[in-house]
């Protein structure tokens, strides 16, 4: 009798909690969700638990690693409830298959239309590569309209470049 009154005032860390169980945190924190236990902080911030609620966890752990019996409860649920199941697991199927078949119509036509993007991006290209090279000329027919100087009775003397021009 002392010795659990001396057990109910001790209090554990999260470790020691880990251990009792022989656990991760997360599950630890699904235990004290299910069992409705919201760990406690001292002075200093830090997690504790009490015995009672680590008896509380493991009772709950207990429980959630017993096997239920699956095969009693789908014998005993009866046949409207079946019917009812595979009746929306039909539509489930329905609708899954028009909105796949809806949807593969709506993109059928986006091969086309990707495929005349890339080719319409690759004539792009091709253009701007023209005008950069037209202009490169221009330039050049510029410079040599530019070398032609007047001398009189409308002819034109060629001046001649130098080297550092």
């Amino acid at each position: 009798m002392i010795l659990e009154q001396e057990l109910k005032g001790k209090t554990l860390s999260p470790q020691e909690v880990r251990s009792i169980l022989k656990t991760d945190n997360r599950e630890i924190v699904e235990l004290c969700k299910r069992a409705s236990i919201l760990p406690k902080k001292n002075s200093k911030g830090q997690t504790y638990f009490s015995y009672e609620e680590v008896k509380n966890l493991r009772r709950v752990q207990a429980m959630k690693n017993a096997p239920m019996p699956t095969a009693k409860v789908a014998q005993k649920q009866p046949s409207a409830i079946m019917n009812i199941l595979s009746s929306l697991k039909d539509m489930e199927n329905k609708l899954s298959n028009r909105i796949a078949k809806v949807i593969d119509e709506k993109l059928e036509g986006m091969d086309e239309v990707v495929v005349e993007l890339i080719r319409c991006k690759t004539d792009n290209e091709t253009l701007r590569q023209k005008i950069i090279d037209l202009n490169k000329e221009i330039y050049q027919l510029k410079n040599d309209l530019n070398s032609y100087k007047p001398v009189g009775l409308g002819f034109y003397k060629k001046k001649e470049k130098h080297a550092w021009e």
